[in-house]
């Protein structure tokens, strides 16, 4: 690469250059990893034990176990002089150490796509020290699976599936971690300050957590709505002191009942009850396979779970079972909104947004039309063919700066940015590519394109 002053090099110059820049940083992190890795080697001989075998007494040094299971023990004195040689703590060191070993003898597979320079290495680092109390029996399903995303998805989701592999590939030993966590549940108060103000401050289950804050959102809105009832608060109150008026009001289950769900005058003691009971709506990523072996489940916004804490999440919940999505669906309609049915099977399709390397995973984003809905224009334009999750961001840039976005598939969609880089998102990551292979994939999914149409024509007219 032709080295210029940064001051002094175009848009595209500045492009070429992060990309360089990156691949630099992730080689000296490599390098350093690898460092490490080398001290450790160098030091992974007993030294109570001299060169014939004959056992030698020198001090407090010996050989430790800084890995995880299945990794070489390494002498525990050898850290601090490398500590000091990367100006670091012992601690620090450690644990770098523990992660790279872990990395080379239990994550072969994740540690060939770090090496190769194609993910960031913290985020393998990260999925080491998560899976650190896996056995080396347990820990290929963890590797295979990181392995295969790490390269093209985000570190937010990468982590999620860690999480979720991990679980699986030892459910007992999470589900007692858990009930380990459920112990340390607790809420409390703060001293009062000058101002006759206190925190509470609570520990909870994830779902417990949930349907909290949804019933302070509920009460917040209805109290809103009522100003009548909180004449102390300003008329110009914000969101967090409707929020802090509306906890205060859990103290008053009654009251809250009735300013939710005032019961009507022809309605028995129980009839309310029954009625005040809250509705969930929860989203459950749940394989087959989940149900006869391991039981783990991914709930949106909440992350990998065992399904015995699916069941408590629901516990106290009407359930509306809702019949099984086919995705193999396809719908056009005659008009710019996507119908609900769309935006859900697309939402199941990609797990959130498809901007390259985006993070987001939230069922909030808008559904654009890769190709430019015309009003003009045939009938059907709007459907899965043409549907495109974006965050509001990504959205106004590919609207507004020439980014250049083609549904290759279901979940496949092409990307040019306004420079010229191009990238590959499907269900598996985003990929960088280079224009001949954009070429060929758009050319690909013409064809393909041509072939459905043409049997579906067979179809009609059989």
């Amino acid at each position: 690469m032709v080295t210029v002053p940064i001051d002094e090099l175009d848009a595209a110059g500045v492009l070429a250059a992060a990309e360089h820049t990156l691949r630099q940083r992730r080689a000296a992190e490599v390098e350093d990893l690898l460092l490490i890795a080398q001290w450790a080697d160098l030091h992974a001989t007993d030294p109570r034990r001299g060169p014939g075998g004959q056992r030698v007494w020198c001090g407090v040094d010996r050989l430790v176990e800084i890995g995880g299971d299945g990794t070489p023990l390494v002498q525990d004195l050898c850290l601090p002089e490398l500590a000091v040689a990367r100006q670091t703590h012992t601690l620090a060191l450690r644990a770098a150490m523990a992660d790279v070993l872990d990395l080379r003898h239990r994550l072969p597979r994740t540690w060939a796509v770090v090496t190769a320079l194609e993910c960031e290495p913290w985020v393998a680092r990260k999925v080491a020290t998560l899976s650190r109390d896996l056995d080396q029996f347990q820990i290929p399903l963890v590797d295979a699976a990181v392995a295969d995303a790490i390269a093209g998805e985000s570190p937010a989701r990468v982590l999620d599936l860690a999480r979720a592999k991990i679980i699986e590939a030892d459910p007992a030993r999470y589900a007692a971690h858990l009930d380990e966590h459920l112990r340390r549940r607790y809420v409390g108060l703060s001293r009062t300050d000058q101002h006759g103000l206190r925190h509470v401050i609570a520990h909870l289950e994830a779902g417990p957590a949930v349907w909290v804050d949804h019933l302070v959102n509920r009460i917040a809105d209805a109290l809103d709505a009522r100003r009548d009832l909180v004449p102390h608060l300003p008329a110009d109150a914000t969101r967090d002191e409707l929020r802090a008026e509306a906890f205060g009001w859990l103290a008053h289950p009654d009251r809250v009942l009735d300013l939710l769900d005032p019961p009507t005058p022809d309605e028995t003691p129980q009839q309310p009850a029954r009625r005040r009971r809250s509705r969930a709506v929860v989203y459950v990523h749940l394989h087959e396979a989940a149900l006869q072996r391991h039981g783990v489940a991914r709930v949106e916004d909440l992350g990998p779970l065992l399904l015995d804490q699916v069941t408590r999440l629901l516990g106290h919940a009407h359930v509306d079972l809702k019949p099984v999505i086919d995705l193999h669906d396809r719908t056009r309609v005659n008009a710019y909104e996507h119908p609900e049915t769309v935006k859900e099977r697309v939402h199941l399709r990609t797990v959130g947004e498809v901007f390259p390397h985006a993070t987001r995973i939230s069922r909030h984003v808008d559904i654009d039309h890769p190709v430019e809905y015309d009003e003009h224009g045939p009938p059907g334009q709007t459907g899965d063919h043409n549907a495109a999750p974006l965050g509001r961001t990504s959205h106004r840039a590919k609207t507004h700066l020439g980014y250049r976005i083609r549904q290759l598939g279901p979940d496949s969609y092409l990307w040019r940015t306004p420079h010229g880089l191009h990238r590959h998102v499907d269900h598996t990551g985003t990929h960088v590519i280079d224009a001949a292979t954009a070429r060929d994939l758009e050319r690909t999914a013409a064809i393909q394109r041509a072939l459905d149409t043409f049997v579906t024509r067979l179809d009609e007219t059989a």
